[in-house]
């Protein structure tokens, strides 16, 4: 987990140095300061919809089990090219009574200004649950804009537990984000 970690702190301080296109930054990019992102996330892979703390959109059935998730997030750009982010969520299982309400704050550094890299903890509060899972988050994607305000940001993402005793030690997801700036 250490190395994970480390590795997660290399690539944001390595994204907060690269050079950047000053062309993007001039012009009033989507990615400029003082800009706003709201964006929505699916997610698909190692996680089910109550057991990664999902902020996006989600509907899984397995073994007779149906559970979906609903949330979203969003940042304000402090400078260019970097958001910090908060997210919120809802997950249920709808053959169950297992529910869960999720949070997420990071931040995200958009590479030249198209290849977005998120670091963020991610929390989960599970009803009645002895121990709630939390979570640290790395995402690295690509950014494909659609125009001045629409984004469609296909990545990966590894969510690493930060519970010492808790089942996920870790989920690796394929995501597809949509994103408005504004």
């Amino acid at each position: 987990m250490k190395k994970i970690t480390l590795t997660a702190v290399a690539l944001f301080i390595f994204g907060l140095v690269t050079a950047q296109d000053k062309k993007m930054h001039n012009n009033g990019g989507q990615t400029s300061e003082g800009k706003w992102l709201i964006e929505a996330n699916t997610g698909f892979g190692g996680g089910t919809a109550a057991h990664s703390a999902n902020t996006g959109f989600g509907f899984t059935t397995t073994d007779g089990n149906t559970e979906w998730s609903i949330g979203a997030e969003a940042g304000y750009f402090v400078i260019n090219d970097l958001a910090i982010k908060a997210g919120l969520g809802y997950s249920s299982v709808l053959d169950g009574d297992v529910t869960s309400f999720t949070y997420k704050v990071g931040a995200k550094y958009y590479i030249s200004s198209m290849i977005p890299v998120q670091v963020d903890l991610t929390g989960a509060s599970w009803k009645d649950a002895g121990e709630n899972p939390l979570w640290l988050g790395i995402q690295g994607g690509y950014a494909i804009f659609l125009g001045d305000n629409v984004s469609i940001e296909p990545g990966l993402r590894y969510n690493v537990s930060l519970n010492e005793d808790f089942y996920d030690k870790g989920i690796f997801e394929v995501r597809v984000g949509f994103a408005l700036h504004f």
